[in-house]
């Protein structure tokens, strides 16, 4: 068998995918990064192989994410791309004609505008974290109910509470306030997941044209209340892809299979990396008044990468085996 991984590591959960040459997923994965990026690919990488036939071949690698340039350093990556455009392409592939992509992760919640296959124009949240899965897992846990049931149990609510959504601290301050006036938990959870969109079409929509069809991904597509509460604000059917958590995954592996299309050889370092040792250090270099902090990986010892550098003094050293100095 012969196919492409892709790999999204972000800061709350890291996804991988193995998608075979007809664009099949066959495969995925969605963990929790913990704050360990490195050792959740490796952890991650081994289940892939365990699911994998012994005679997988993987003929290139894509990664994505806010660490894809240290998860491309470690694997060995063809294609390290941003994440609107790796899930732009996975949208694209997976709901043909696709005009708007709302996507909303653990930290961070972006849209997305084509127009005939095009990205046309985007936006991210800035320094608020309201709406974002981290905010909702926050919440479920405050009010002692699992995040999978979260969406369920706003379905029920029949008059959503008017809750501020403009912050997550004030949202979370008005929804005690409003438990403690007696009104139900549904009618609650309703009212924050009409808070959120409205926040989020407010502030990460804002000025843009949303057109249908409409996909919503990330994790927080998985609640039920978010989707029902788009449609409503939007007067559009809201659309959720089959692989709506690993999206960034699987748009990350179809670059990785446009690279290597041209005839390139993957750069794959193997599932073997999965039992290497990988150490991250970092200097500020005093070399000029930038002072830019210059990170360093090591791979069983060996220096692989460094970067960070705006010269090019310490990364284009390395390439050209000259040894500067040790940052470990």
């Amino acid at each position: 068998m012969k196919g492409y991984l892709g790999i999204d590591v972000g800061s709350v959960s890291t996804n991988i995918v193995f998608m075979d040459e007809n664009n099949n997923i066959l495969e995925s994965l969605y963990l929790r990064t913990n704050g360990q990026p490195v050792a959740t690919v490796q952890s991650g990488l081994k289940q892939i192989k365990e699911k994998l036939p012994a005679n997988t071949m993987v003929r290139g690698v894509g990664t994505t994410g806010s660490g894809r340039q240290l998860t491309g350093v470690v694997v060995g990556s063809d294609a390290i791309k941003n994440e609107i455009t790796a899930h732009a392409i996975a949208a694209s592939h997976l709901v043909p004609g696709v005009q708007t992509i709302l996507e909303i992760g653990g930290q961070d919640s972006k849209i997305i505008i084509l127009r005939n296959g095009v990205v046309t124009d985007f936006a991210m949240n800035t320094v608020c974290a309201a709406g974002t899965g981290s905010f909702l897992d926050q919440q479920a846990s405050r009010l002692n109910i699992s995040i999978e049931e979260f969406g369920d149990i706003s379905l029920q609510g029949r008059n959503p509470v008017r809750i501020a959504g403009r912050c997550a601290v004030f949202a979370e301050s008005d929804m005690i306030h409003k438990q403690q006036m007696g009104y139900n938990l549904d009618d609650i959870l309703a009212g924050l997941c009409e808070a959120l969109v409205r926040n989020y079409l407010n502030n990460v929509g804002k000025g843009k044209e949303i057109l249908g069809p409409v996909v919503f991904q990330g994790g927080v597509a998985a609640n039920a209340g978010m989707k029902k509460a788009f449609e409503r604000a939007l007067g559009l059917e809201v659309r959720i892809p089959k692989y709506f958590n690993v999206m960034g995954a699987v748009g990350a592996a179809l670059l990785a299979k446009d690279v290597t299309a041209k005839g390139i050889p993957t750069s794959f370092k193997g599932f073997g990396i999965a039992d290497l040792e990988y150490k991250a250090g970092s200097i500020e270099c005093n070399g000029c008044p930038n002072l830019c902090e210059v990170i360093e990986m090591t791979e069983q010892g060996k220096i692989i990468a460094r970067w960070g550098d705006r010269c090019g003094k310490w990364s284009n050293a390395l390439s050209t085996g000259e040894v500067v100095g040790n940052l470990s």
